[in-house]
This record gives C-alpha cells, sequence and structure tokens, in this order.
C-alpha cells in the first residue's frame, strides 16, 4: 500500500511537491500567478505555525490576520483584499472548498500531468490523479466545525510527521528560508493593488432576484412529475410522501473568488423561498452545503439524504448580461427533467423577473394558492447593499463568537440604516441580541432578552408570513420562561413554513423547555429529517428530550453525537455530562465535566443557570453541581 513519505515546500517556486513511497514522480502543485500565490502563502504560513509549535494543531487565523493582510497585500497583485473581513472571507471559501480539490485544481496547477477533457458537469477540466494522490490532497486541508477561523494542514491525517515536511528557498533550508521569504515579499510596492476593482454589487442582485425568483418554479416540476413517478429510493432514506429536494450550493462562475460567500446566500435564499411551499419537501442548506465544490454523484445523494430531485445550477455575469442555469435531476435514473439558461441585461432585469418566475410556473402546470404567489413575488428589499449587509451579518453571527456576533450585529444595524422596512435584517439583530447573553458579554441579559423581543415584533410587523421571526421570538419566550407561550408562537411559525428544520427544532426546544419533552421528541426527528447533517444544538436537543422522559440510552445516543459533531462547543459536553450523572454513570459523567472546563475554563454553573428557565432547570443544574462543576 503506497504512503505519502514527505512534503516540499519551495518557497522560491510556488510550489508544493507530495512524494510517495515506490512513485518515481512526484504530485507537484504549482501556484502560478498572484492570487494564487497567496494562497500558497496561506499554506505555508500554517505549516510555519505549526511547526513554531511543535505539533499539528489547528491555527487560528484571525490571531494573525494582519500578517496575513501584509502576505495578501504584497503578493496577490490586484486580486488583494480591500479590507481583513474579507480577506479572511475568502481564506475560509479557498480552504474549505477550492484548495482541497486536486480534480478541477481552480487555486493551482498540476505539473506533468494530462488534462482530462471536459466532463458533464459545467464543462469543467480534471487532472489525471489517482484516487490517493487526490485523498491526500483533500484531507490534508482541515478546519474546525465550530470555529470557522480554525485551520491545519492535517500532515497527521496522512500518516506524517512535522518533520517530514521542509521549507526551501534556493540554499536555505527550514525556519530560515520561510524568514527569508517573508523578508522578500515584505519589499514589494503595494502600488500594484491601488487600481483594484471592488466587484460591482449590482449583478450580484441581478443574479440573486432571478434565481430567487425563477426556482420556485423550476423545482415545481418536481411537483408535477413526482405524482406521476412515485417510489422509494433503492438503498437509503425513504422518500418522503410529497416531492423531495436538495438545492446543491450554485457554482460562482465568476473570476472573483472574493465573492464566493454571495454564491452561498444566493442558495441559501433559494432553499428559503422552496421551504414556503407547502408541497415540497425540502433539505435544508446545513446539509446541501457539505457538498460544495466536491465530486458530485447525483444517485448516492439522492440514497443518502432521501430525496427524488437534485437541483444545481450557476451564475455568470458576461458584460452587460448576467446568466443563469439550473437544472433539475431525477436521482433515481440520473436524468435531466428540465433544464434553462436565462440571458437577462442588466438594465431591465427587475421589471423582468417576475414575468420570468410565473412563466415558469405557468409552463409546469403547477397551480399555487394566491398567498403562496404573493410569497413568492414578494421582494423583501430591493435595496442590494442592505441585502450584501445581512448576508455577511448572518455569516458573523452564527459563528458563535463574542468578536463575531459583535460584528454581525454591527452589519445587521447597517443594513436596517439602507433599509427601514427589511424584515430579515431585524430578525437577524434580535438573534444578535439574544447571542450576548449565552456569550456572557450582555451587560444586561434582561435588557438584551427585552431587545430580542422587540426586535422580533417589528420583523414580524413588516412581515407576518415571516416564520423564521416567530422562530426566534418563540426561542426568546422559552428561554425567558414563558413556556406556554413559547409552544404557540412556534407552532406558528411551523404552520408558516412546514419544511423548515428551524421552525421544528425550535418547536421541539419550547416543548422541552415546558416540560413536554415526550411531544419535542417528534419534531426534533422532524427537523433531523429535513436536517440529515444538522448542527449539535439539535442532537443534543433530542438527547435531552430523551432524557426527560426516562429513556438514557436513547440520550445518551444523540448527546454523544453531538459532542462528534462539536468537539469543542463546550454545551454539548456539558449536557452529556448532565445525562451520564442521571443515568448513574458517574464517572463518565465527571471526564465530560472535565471537557467542559478544558473549553471554558471560566464555565459557570451560577451563570449559566440565569441563562434560561426550563421546566427541568433545577435538576439539570443539580446534576451539574453533582459532577463538580461550580
Amino acid at each position: 500500500m503506497k504512503r505519502l513519505e514527505k512534503i516540499k515546500i519551495d518557497l522560491d517556486e510556488y510550489r508544493i511537491t507530495l512524494q510517495f513511497d515506490g512513485n518515481k514522480q512526484p504530485l507537484t502543485i504549482h501556484f502560478d500567478t498572484p492570487s494564487r500565490r497567496f494562497y500558497f502563502s496561506l499554506i505555508a504560513f500554517i505549516v510555519n505555525e505549526m511547526k513554531s509549535k511543535g505539533e499539528p494543531q489547528f491555527i487560528q487565523l484571525q490571531k494573525y490576520k494582519k500578517q496575513l493582510k501584509l502576505l495578501d497585500d504584497s503578493i496577490s497583485g490586484h486580486h488583494a483584499s480591500k479590507n481583513i473581513e474579507s480577506m479572511l472571507a475568502k481564506i475560509r471559501v479557498a480552504w474549505r472548498n477550492r484548495l482541497p480539490d486536486l480534480d478541477t485544481a481552480a487555486l493551482f496547477k498540476i505539473l506533468d500531468r494530462n488534462l482530462i477533457p471536459p466532463y458533464e458537469k459545467g464543462g469543467k477540466f480534471r487532472y489525471e490523479c489517482s484516487d490517493l494522490e487526490c485523498d491526500t490532497w483533500a484531507n490534508l486541508f482541515s478546519y474546525d466545525e465550530n470555529n470557522k477561523w480554525r485551520f491545519k494542514f492535517a500532515i497527521d491525517s496522512a500518516s506524517i510527521t512535522l518533520s517530514d515536511i521542509n521549507f526551501s528557498l534556493g540554499n536555505l533550508k527550514g525556519c530560515a528560508a520561510w524568514n527569508e521569504f517573508l523578508v522578500r515579499v515584505s519589499r514589494r510596492p503595494e502600488s500594484e493593488n491601488k487600481d483594484k476593482k471592488a466587484f460591482t454589487g449590482k449583478w450580484k442582485g441581478v443574479a440573486l432576484a432571478l434565481i430567487a425568483f425563477s426556482i420556485a418554479g423550476i423545482v415545481a416540476l418536481a411537483a408535477w412529475y413526482f405524482y406521476y413517478h412515485p417510489g422509494q429510493l433503492k438503498e437509503g432514506i425513504a422518500l418522503p410522501e410529497k416531492p423531495s429536494v436538495a438545492v446543491l450550493p450554485f457554482n460562482n462562475l465568476s473570476d472573483d473568488p472574493n465573492q464566493e460567500y454571495f454564491s452561498d446566500g444566493i442558495t441559501e435564499e433559494i432553499i428559503s423561498a422552496l421551504t414556503s411551499v407547502p408541497g415540497l419537501f425540502v433539505i435544508a442548506r446545513n446539509t446541501t452545503f457539505t457538498y460544495k465544490n466536491k465530486p458530485i454523484n447525483i444517485k448516492e445523494i439522492g440514497e443518502k439524504l432521501g430525496v427524488g430531485y437534485v437541483l444545481e445550477g450557476s451564475v455568470r455575469k458576461a458584460g452587460d448580461t448576467v446568466r443563469i442555469t439550473a437544472q433539475l435531476i431525477d436521482t433515481k435514473k440520473g436524468h435531466h427533467l428540465w433544464a434553462q439558461t436565462y440571458d437577462r441585461n442588466l438594465h431591465d432585469i427587475f421589471a423582468v423577473q417576475d414575468n420570468i418566475t410565473m412563466s415558469i410556473i405557468t409552463s409546469m402546470q403547477v397551480k399555487l394558492t394566491e398567498g403562496e404567489q404573493i410569497r413568492i413575488a414578494a421582494k423583501d428589499t430591493d435595496n442590494l447593499e442592505a441585502y450584501l449587509k445581512y448576508l455577511q451579518a448572518f455569516d458573523y453571527i452564527y459563528q458563535f463568537t463574542a468578536e463575531s456576533n459583535a460584528l454581525g450585529k454591527q452589519l445587521a444595524e447597517e443594513a436596517i440604516a439602507l433599509d427601514p422596512n427589511y424584515a430579515v435584517a431585524y430578525n437577524a439583530l434580535a438573534i444578535s441580541h439574544r447571542m450576548d447573553v449565552w456569550l456572557g458579554t450582555s451587560k444586561s441579559p434582561k435588557q438584551s432578552m427585552e431587545k430580542c423581543m422587540e426586535l422580533s415584533h417589528k420583523a414580524i410587523e413588516l412581515d407576518s408570513s415571516y416564520a423564521d421571526a416567530y422562530s426566534t421570538l418563540a426561542f426568546t419566550l422559552a428561554q425567558i420562561g414563558k413556556h406556554e407561550e413559547a409552544v404557540i408562537t412556534a407552532q406558528k411559525a411551523v404552520s408558516l413554513n412546514p419544511n423548515s428544520a428551524q421552525a421544528h427544532k425550535i418547536l421541539a426546544h419550547s416543548l422541552r423547555f415546558a416540560g413536554r419533552s415526550d411531544e419535542a421528541i417528534p419534531e426534533y426527528k422532524k427537523a433531523i429529517r429535513l436536517d440529515p447533517i444538522p448542527p449539535s444544538d439539535y442532537l443534543f436537543g433530542l438527547g435531552m428530550a430523551y432524557c426527560w422522559t426516562g429513556q438514557y440510552e436513547e440520550a445518551i445516543k444523540w448527546c454523544k453525537k453531538a459532542v462528534m459533531t462539536s468537539p469543542d462547543s463546550y454545551l454539548p459536553h456539558l449536557m452529556l455530562a448532565a445525562v451520564y450523572s442521571i443515568a448513574g454513570k458517574d464517572a463518565d459523567a465527571r471526564a465530560e465535566s472535565t471537557e467542559v472546563l478544558r473549553i471554558d475554563p471560566k464555565f459557570s454553573v451560577e451563570k449559566f443557570e440565569k441563562r434560561f428557565k426550563s421546566k427541568n432547570k433545577d435538576l439539570l443544574i443539580n446534576e451539574l453541581l453533582k459532577v463538580g462543576l461550580t
């Protein structure tokens, strides 16, 4: 069995060479343009930091953002990011999705290998590399699922050590080579960055408008097709009774990698729009994004997620025209049911978007209720800048750190200033105030919760059909002890959007907080079915619901899954510690409490107790004290 023997990072030629035992020809990866060379320097930077720490551990990039910005400004030329935030976003997308992609090599060239002719997905090219080489390269790029800025060059996954990875620059080796590299790049003039062109927001808004309004009609074909082709996948999860679809992340065909976050936002908007159609079963964003920039096998996706259809597409700007493509695929047979390309002029795009939507719906012969027509045609905002700020705010808030939450709050406030009637921005701002309480950054938790409810009510006032605003309000009500009101509000969210995994999860949380865990269990299961690869709070929420109904083995199982999903988040460990204690597994409970303190050495049971009011709170707190937490 061949294995990786060593890695050479050539700082002079911007090349990385992987040598496998028994292979005369190594795998040589060349970063041959200024923008690509920045990603080479990023890899080298992380490796150097790991070497300085003496082990292949995660590196917190935000601690080094100034150094990385210097590298970006010095190396990337006119592709350098305008500010640190956009640079970090660029790095995150590249490390998670583009750098591991050895086949299509978006950010580098493979030397001494042939290009395979275009294959069916998007006309991309593939390099002639073995499965071992592809897998090894992809697995070197590791990231912390619970902290979007912690990255690692995971040589430990390839069974080699830090001593097997070496720097060179001319005759210099190791640390001396890296230091000389830094000296060289710091001498480069920054004037070449001054002519950097900002990516215009105009066409991004066009793409969003076309897709968000077109896709609902496109996927409606699934509803029509389903009733003539019902059935169950041969293997995997059984198909639901109604048409089921997974929306894969749309490809950003722009030359600007900085805009990857916007392509992600487009996909999220598509999923959000589709979950509002009662006749569809839509897989949640958290699950479908695990397939981003990875080789796609439609049949396997159908089997794993239990869906009959997959939607994929792309967005490209060409001159004054925006081209949007979308295709709907039958996962059972693997063939395309529907595909279309839209070319629209930038100047008249907003005038034609409604026409496009309704013409597609008509062509699919799917009848929608008047309410659904209004929902699909409604525009949350006409202010593109406000929309972009909301996308970034949402991303920051759900990083679950004090710093990122503060940035998210600021961006949400700026979005509201640009459009005072923007309901989703009010909802994002509400969540950021509640997050202050959970993160311990609120000066007055009571006032923060009151502000959260005030903002949620404002979002509902602006859009009475906005399910997420009801969910936000419901969870806040549950945390302050207004349990019955929380359940009623959460039920309202589910009635408005029965396909929302988030709505079902919040209803389950509200029921559990109200002491109705037997009713919460099926709601958690619905949420997980809609989001088969869910965040940890879905999992430990179900675990605690099982715990409060006396089903301890099931409780332990689901809380363990939560810990595996978020090993460096204290809450899953905290819930598992409590469940172990209640189940009489004291040694295991104390081991988990140790993990809580490892992650948060300042953890306080007293402060945790003040964050929520649950019917089972006293029992939970007693168990936490019993396992040694204070």
